[in-house]
């Protein structure tokens, strides 16, 4: 009987939170994989209502069930990969390699995975980098960094700078060219590879990073209002709300500041005088305001608010934000963008400011692609 209540009572919260969530989205008619799209989102919403649920009774914590949800089932075992685990100073990596690879020494690719510092993997994106391994022919690593909030944030920035310096460090004793060592992440984790390739750009006792490959990725949290984030706030299953939510709950902001933050009260006049050039909807070509954009009324910014905040703004949170100085000597780039994305423009201000300093930047926009659709 407890059980059947027990049952009864998981159901209706689980039906009530995706009641609630579900009225928050839409799904654009040009998005491609529409089907795709409502069945993610619906689980989703059944993830975060049943997290909800058991956090509340005590059973097991939101974030924790997230992770396990996550993991889905493990791939079968590929005869083709040699796939082992280390570690990187303390940090766990696994690697990836094709076994029938001849001697000479190949390209490397560390990964960093999504997950807003919270969840995420190496089991969980255990697919992903088999998949790069395999069509790439490259040593892959995929680094496993501490997850928010029993590790607080920057440590997960921290465990992937410090992989990336051993693996440059180490790179011939994996078969890997030093100078064709590669960092990609997706979503947050391509915040980590900007921050990561900001990093090393002053490290002259390594080798130079040869590219780094930018994902859908989070690249700055001073303006919550642009195009994309106006066109794609109700697009999952990166929503504009749950975007900041999960950003704040990473750095262990108080989510009772949400709204002055997509008001702008968090970016003080000189900052907002010294971002104005780096993130501005004026930079965002014509064509990705078609589908809809309003300019934001302009608010006081809030001291309190202000240094409260404070950690949003950091290059190693908002690498969008960084110096000139060390823009400049970034190496080559790649940037994915999504058109149904509200990190969309995140990428394009960033492929603009790169490119205004001369670096290199192969960009790849999915028209008909969202947030999660690799």
């Amino acid at each position: 009987l407890l059980l059947a209540i027990f049952l009864a009572v998981l159901t209706s919260i689980v039906a009530i939170a995706f009641y609630y969530e579900h009225p928050k989205a839409e799904i654009p008619h040009g998005i491609s994989e529409r089907q795709k799209l409502y069945v993610l989102h619906y689980f989703m919403n059944f993830g975060l209502g049943l997290a909800t649920f058991l956090d509340k009774v005590g059973i097991i914590s939101e974030v924790h069930l997230l992770r396990v949800i996550m993991e889905t089932i493990p791939p079968l075992k590929d005869a083709r990969l040699l796939i082992k685990d280390l570690r990187f100073e303390r940090v766990k990596v696994r690697i990836y390699q094709l076994k029938t690879s001849n001697n000479t020494q190949r390209r490397g690719i560390l990964y960093f995975h999504g997950g807003v510092g919270q969840l995420g993997s190496i089991r969980a994106y255990e697919r992903t980098c088999r998949y790069f391994c395999r069509k790439t022919n490259s040593v892959v690593v995929c680094v496993g960094y501490r997850l928010a909030p029993e590790h607080p944030f920057p440590a997960q920035f921290e465990d992937c700078l410090t992989a990336a310096i051993h693996f440059l460090r180490t790179a011939q004793d994996h078969g890997v060219d030093p100078s064709r060592v590669v960092i990609c992440g997706d979503s947050s984790g391509g915040t980590l590879t900007a921050a990561v390739a900001q990093a090393l750009v002053n490290r002259r006792d390594l080798p130079k990073l040869r590219a780094q490959i930018l994902i859908y990725p989070f690249l700055q949290c001073a303006d919550l209002n642009l195009p994309s984030y106006q066109q794609n706030e109700r697009v999952p299953i990166l929503l504009k709300e749950r975007t900041l939510v999960l950003g704040l709950k990473y750095v262990n902001v108080d989510l009772g500041l949400t709204e002055e933050l997509f008001k702008g009260c968090h970016v003080s006049e000189d900052r907002r005088l010294k971002y104005q050039k780096w993130v501005s909807p004026d930079n965002i070509p014509h064509e990705f305001k078609t589908r809809g954009y309003k300019p934001s009324p302009t608010y006081l910014p809030s001291k309190e608010i202000c240094e409260m905040a404070e950690c949003v703004l950091d290059p190693v949170f908002s690498p969008l934000l960084a110096e000139d100085s060390v823009i400049a000597q970034l190496p080559e780039t790649f940037i994915l963008t999504c058109e149904f994305d509200v990190l969309r423009d995140d990428g394009l201000l960033y492929k603009k400011r790169l490119e205004d300093h001369g670096i290199k930047v192969t960009w790849c926009h999915l028209r008909e692609g969202f947030h999660g659709t690799v």
